[in-house]
């Protein structure tokens, strides 16, 4: 009996093992594409929010990261990277922590799908605490009024404006410059429109104002 059996098996086996292979090629491709599963890494921009307005991000994480999805090939071949979204909770953030875990719960796919994999698996960045000062202008002139005259006053509106940025970043002799004015030959009392221009980049206007006028008057030497 068990002599039998083996002579089914073997008999012409170069035969039924290329069946077999036949029919396992054209399984996998007639399979409809809604039911075959494969896996696709997208590059996903990292969005952190929720970041307390008493701190300020001093050293940011990477924009870009890589998410690899599993889902459909049929589901995976109409997704782009706009249908997934990284964002970073920083809601709980704190000075004393710099590395924040980037696990696949950060990422939100299309109903289907599934996150498998993020890369990197954690991102390093840093805050300080906040810090708004009122800070005074500086008026900048460039060249000399007419001959026999020198500069009497120089009025500034405003003369102060807020300014906030990170603690480390604003310091006590700090000033905020106008824009050059040019008083080359100048005769008469003139007022200027400038653009004020604030010591550093990390730090921007607490308020909407970003302007000055200045005016300038004259005496006799």
């Amino acid at each position: 009996m068990m002599k039998k059996i083996r002579d089914l098996f073997l008999r012409n086996g170069l035969l039924k093992l290329l069946a077999f292979l036949t029919a396992v090629f054209l399984w996998i491709t007639l399979m409809p594409e809604e039911k075959i599963v494969s896996e696709k890494t997208f590059q996903v921009r990292l969005e952190p929010q929720g970041l307390s307005a008493e701190f300020e991000m001093t050293e940011r994480p990477p924009l870009m990261i890589d998410v690899t999805v599993r889902a459909t090939n049929r589901m995976l071949g109409q997704m782009t990277s706009a249908d997934v979204q990284a964002v970073l909770n920083l809601s709980r953030a704190n000075v004393n922590q710099e590395d924040y875990p980037l696990n696949p719960d950060i990422v939100t796919v299309p109903a289907g799908a599934k996150v498998v994999r993020v890369f990197p698996n954690k991102v390093h960045l840093k805050i300080e605490r906040s810090a708004e000062v009122l800070m005074e202008i500086q008026p900048v002139l460039v060249g000399q009024p007419k001959t026999g005259l020198k500069v009497d006053q120089v009025d500034l509106l405003p003369s102060k404006v807020f300014v906030r940025g990170p603690e480390s970043m604003i310091k006590p002799q700090d000033r905020i410059r106008t824009s050059p004015m040019d008083i080359t030959g100048l005769d008469q009392p003139k007022t200027f429109e400038v653009d004020l221009i604030l010591p550093r980049p990390e730090l921007r206007f607490a308020t909407a104002q970003t302007r000055a006028s200045v005016r300038i008057t004259l005496i006799e030497k």
